[in-house]
């Protein structure tokens, strides 16, 4: 069937979600906000990057500071020399090394002045300066940064203790060497020929401007990241109780409704809210409402079906109990003529029944087409006439239109003008005219069956309409309608977009004046269909 098609073309979607549809409303609200945030804090991994970057741009540095240097040492005499050592060395924060031809210290600028840095012990660092290095550790181990060796001073003074030196001194070039201090600050020693004769210089900078940069930087963004992470938290959880916090109020309000423990459960309906959460409270409140409606009105039913079914079963068994102690012939033929009407009866009423509880699920899933209600109401008249159904009785059918269509099932418009017709043949009395006026109003089409009896008193025009009312004419014998015709005929116009009621007639004749009321098709639409 069509409908489950889209059932299933629905579900198959959903079926989709898969984990998510197990994970609560408010743990995917709070990370589809924290989630950006986390990656932004990843940034802090990748400041490596920028670390990279300064030492590349200091390597440059000491490679041209160590070239200078030499070029100013060479030629130069000891003397001058060793003040050229100094004041470089002050100047630049660095220790400069001078290498003779044969790999012997010559000058120290440590030596020949104050030390123009030291390199830190960690052993005595606050607790900030040990968290900032264990921070380093876990950077360099997430971006599988390559290992550094340790700066250790060699306890030879001579040349061959440092690499970069042996390669300079063979290649006659200027060599760079990375090594990190015990503090994980880098230390860069660049190493370059001095003259034509074989010296050699060594420089040293204790990098700590670096490390101090990169941690600065990875504090801000850490920081700031931090309280836009805490302020998305709490905006997350905000956001998902205003909600959650309704969803699971309405939740338990259905679950009470659904084991019907309650059975005056108030749904909240938010009417402060004004929003999606408003508006599906407000939605299954009035679902409720109406589910609670349907239920009593299935209730009643029931307990109307069963007083209706009873009467004419408890008349049966009586009639069938006394059949074993009659034996009178014209006693007996009566008692059967009452057991065969009350099956008539029963077999009516269950007809009727049926009918009536089938209608709402069968209109529901009906396809509707136009129908020409001149052509249907005057076939049906024709048809009651040729059966006899309207012995007695001038049915008289007015109309000022050819067409006059409307939106249906013909079947079921069928059966309410059949009921109306019923209707009105009951009360009219004998040789009687039974007027069918077909008009339209304001876009809808107005279908009346009047009749020549005693009419509905205004307090009883509601009541007529439902169901098993027995108001019924002297003449008519008893139990020969179910008392659902006109429950039935109001069901389906309903089902229509219309409406039955029951009028004065509007010639201000007495009698009784029920109308069918339904959508007009436009004219331009009725000729296309």
């Amino acid at each position: 069937m069509p409908e489950f098609g889209g059932v299933r073309r629905i579900a198959r979607p959903l079926e989709r979600v898969g984990v998510l549809s197990r994970i609560s409303l408010t743990a995917r609200i709070l990370a589809v906000n924290i989630l950006p945030l986390l990656l932004l804090g990843g940034g802090i991994v990748y400041l490596d990057s920028y670390r990279a970057q300064l030492l590349d741009e200091r390597y440059k540095l000491a490679r041209i500071e160590a070239q200078i240097t030499a070029e100013a040492l060479a030629g130069a005499t000891r003397q001058r020399q060793d003040a050229l050592l100094l004041q470089i060395a002050k100047e630049q924060d660095m220790r400069l090394r001078l290498f003779d031809p044969d790999g012997k210290l010559v000058a120290d600028s440590f030596e020949l002045g104050e030390p123009t840095f030291t390199l830190d012990d960690p052993s005595d660092d606050p607790f900030d300066l040990r968290f900032a290095r264990f921070l380093d550790q876990i950077v360099d181990t997430v971006v599988s940064a390559q290992p550094v060796p340790r700066y250790i001073e060699p306890e030879s003074n001579e040349a061959n203790s440092w690499p970069e030196l042996q390669r300079a001194r063979e290649l006659g070039i200027s060599q760079i060497e990375l090594r990190q201090a015990a503090d994980r600050t880098p230390v860069i020693t660049a190493a370059a020929p001095v003259g034509l004769q074989g010296d050699t210089l060594l420089t040293t900078r204790n990098a700590v401007d670096i490390t101090e940069s990169v941690r600065r930087a990875r504090s801000t963004l850490g920081t700031g990241v931090f309280f836009t992470l805490l302020a998305s938290i709490m905006l997350s959880l905000f956001l998902a109780r205003t909600i959650v916090s309704p969803l699971q109020t309405l939740s338990k309000a259905a679950q009470r409704v659904r084991l019907g423990r309650e059975r005056e459960v108030q749904v909240p309906r938010l009417p402060d809210r004004r929003d999606e959460i408003g508006m599906l409270a407000r939605a299954v409140a009035d679902m409720t409402d109406a589910l609670r409606h349907r239920i009593d009105a299935v209730e009643h039913f029931a307990a109307d079906v069963a007083h209706e079914i009873k009467n004419p079963l408890a008349s049966l068994r009586s009639a069938t109990e006394s059949l074993g102690h009659v034996d009178d012939p014209e006693l007996r033929a009566q008692l059967l003529d009452i057991a065969t009407h009350d099956v008539r009866r029963i077999d009516r009423l269950v007809t009727e029944i049926s009918d009536a509880s089938r209608i709402d699920a069968e209109l529901s899933r009906a396809t509707f087409e136009p129908v020409d209600l001149v052509s249907l109401v005057g076939n049906i008249i024709d048809r009651r006439r040729n059966r006899g159904l309207d012995a007695g009785l001038e049915v008289v059918f007015e109309h000022a239109r050819r067409t006059a269509c409307a939106m249906g099932v013909p079947e079921r418009l069928e059966r309410v003008i059949d009921n109306l017709l019923d209707n009105a043949g009951s009360f009219s009395p004998d040789g009687g005219i039974v007027r069918v006026v077909l008009d339209h109003d304001r876009g809808a089409l107005l279908l009346m069956v009047m009749d020549d009896g005693p009419g509905i008193a205004p307090h009883a025009r509601d009541k007529v309409f439902e169901r098993f009312h027995s108001d019924r004419p002297e003449k008519e014998g008893f139990g020969n309608h179910s008392g659902l015709g006109l429950a039935i005929a109001r069901t389906i116009a309903e089902a229509h977009g219309g409406s039955l009621s029951a009028q004065d007639r509007p010639d201000g004749e007495p009698g009784a004046c029920l109308v069918l009321a339904l959508p007009e098709m436009p004219e331009e639409e009725s000729a296309n269909g």
